[in-house]
């Protein structure tokens, strides 16, 4: 009854007031009147109760922030470099009015999630001794017109209250995802969020407020691209620092930032091999894998974390947790040569990249090769490409080559090697040339990945069906074990192989 009690007492209301004003004759004006008042009595006084919450904390009750240094951030040397350089402009103010430079007033971070811009705010707040408010920007968004306008008034406001009650020179703003509240005016009817921004632009521009204390904003966002122009101009955000993924460097740097509170096995623990095995991981998930392996370490009841804890880790975090699954013996086949074309075809034409074979349903897959980059790559030619689509294609050409047939489980694959053909055609590298993807039709774009696919896919059954026997020996062992570490297997691999060689020769 309780649960429906203010749906009842709605739809009630109505009713009693229609009851009263047609069948008893009362005038019921005056009660609806009062009604109306207390209830935007009551509304007005809940909105300032709400507004007067900034960043998840109410006035008065600040959240203290714990002081971080740029060196505690791990994996992004360069972007802080860009921004210390930045942030003295607040730190040498005399030097600045030497020169006659104009102090900065807001910071842009760009860059994937969970690579520390948020981290990197809160630095900034302590190399440059200022106050520190942040906010996200889905704070500033309501469906009435002007109230997300007043919140960034108010931030703003108990920034310099904050920064004079301390006694500080400065003080920090940082908004995650301010791509919220600055996107792009398209001219539509969201004035909610024109005023917003328009009250945000304001405050950039320091219109209405002095030079001290000083505000520095911060904004963070993965889609720059969606940001407003007005907003993006010098003036307003004057540094833009791209906070990309962590490099091979960085990501060994961020391990042992987070080892440094955990139990390590020294002996046993590499942690430059964890940081190749990671490639492509940001801060936030290499954080992860140290603590999912101190998980597993500590489940096995063992007094240290091992190396095998945290390739359990990376596997968990790259793929999700084991799952319960049983397949029948003819999947589990199907799965192990499925996976051993990924494997075989990876061996071929990248020697050394098998990290590991797996015969274990994670996540959404019942197995899995995780590769192991032997450098960090940024650029790709046509060759590498084509080999990565190849490695894409290894298991469904197993599948067919012993089966006939394919089967769901080449889905993903067929996936990433579309992708890694639009690459190719938007780079320029395939038979079309220099052409722009968007002009392209439907049709165009299926004959050209069909070409390039069905060319691919009889390379790799051709190089596939010249190791049949490697496949038929090394079935075996993965079912029994599961398993197969990328030394083993290559070790297996090149074992097979010489076999093969030694037996043609007789």
């Amino acid at each position: 009854m309780r649960k429906y009690g203010k749906e009842m007492l709605i739809g009630f209301v109505p009713v009693l007031i229609l009851f009263l004003q047609f069948a008893m004759n009362v005038n019921v004006i005056p009660f609806v009147l009062l009604a109306v008042i207390v209830g935007g009595l009551i509304y007005m006084a809940k909105s300032k109760g709400h507004l007067a919450t900034v960043g998840g904390e109410r006035k008065g009750k600040p959240r203290p922030l714990q002081p971080l240094s740029f060196e505690e951030i791990g994996g992004q040397d360069r972007a802080k470099q860009e921004l210390i350089e930045a942030l003295d402009f607040l730190v040498h103010v005399d030097q600045i009015s030497k020169f006659g430079i104009r102090p900065l007033k807001g910071i842009l971070l760009t860059g994937p999630p969970g690579t520390g811009k948020t981290l990197l705010a809160k630095a900034a707040a302590s190399y440059t001794d200022s106050v520190y408010l942040g906010a996200s920007g889905s704070e500033f968004v309501e469906m009435y017109v002007g109230v997300g306008a007043s919140r960034i008034r108010d931030l703003f406001k108990e920034a310099r209250q904050k920064a004079a009650k301390q006694g500080k020179s400065s003080a920090v703003i940082f908004i995650d995802e301010i791509d919220v509240i600055g996107g792009k005016r398209d001219g539509g009817q969201q004035r909610e969020y024109d005023q917003t921004l328009n009250q945000l632009l304001t405050e950039l521009d320091g219109i209405h407020t002095s030079d001290s204390p000083r505000i520095l904003l911060i904004g963070a966002t993965n889609r720059k691209e969606m940001l407003d122009g007005a907003l993006l101009r010098p003036g307003r955000f004057d540094r833009h620092i791209a906070v990309d993924l962590p490099d091979k460097k960085g990501r060994e740097h961020i391990l042992n930032l987070h080892a440094r509170n955990k139990p390590i096995d020294a002996d046993d623990v590499n942690l430059e091999k964890i940081a190749e095995e990671s490639f492509g991981f940001s801060g936030a998930q290499l954080e992860s894998v140290m603590n999912e392996a101190a998980i597993y370490a500590m489940r096995e009841n063992g007094d240290t974390i091992s190396q095998r804890h945290l390739s359990m880790a990376i596997d968990k975090v790259m793929m999700g947790e084991r799952t319960d699954r049983e397949a029948t013996n003819e999947e589990r086949e199907r799965v192990a040569l499925h996976e051993l074309g990924h494997a075989i075809a990876a061996e071929l034409v990248r020697p050394g990249s098998v990290s590991q074979v797996a015969l274990l349903p994670r996540g959404g897959a019942l197995g899995y090769v995780r590769h192991n980059p032997q450098q960090d790559k940024y650029l790709y030619t046509k060759v590498f490409l084509e080999s990565q689509i190849m490695i894409a294609l290894g298991g469904a050409a197993a599948e067919e080559m012993f089966y006939g047939e394919r089967s769901t489980g080449s889905r993903g694959d067929f996936e990433q090697a579309m992708n890694i053909v639009r690459s190719m055609v938007e780079s320029g590298l395939t038979e079309l040339g220099i052409i722009d993807g968007s002009m392209m039709t439907p049709d165009k774009w299926a004959t050209v990945t069909g070409d390039i696919l069905n060319g691919l896919m009889q390379r790799t059954k051709y190089m596939l069906e010249a190791h049949r026997s490697v496949f038929l020996s090394a079935l075996d062992v993965l079912i029994r074990e599961e398993t197969l570490s990328g030394d083993r297997f290559r070790s297996l691999l090149q074992e097979l192989t010489a076999g093969r060689g030694e037996a043609i020769a007789q």
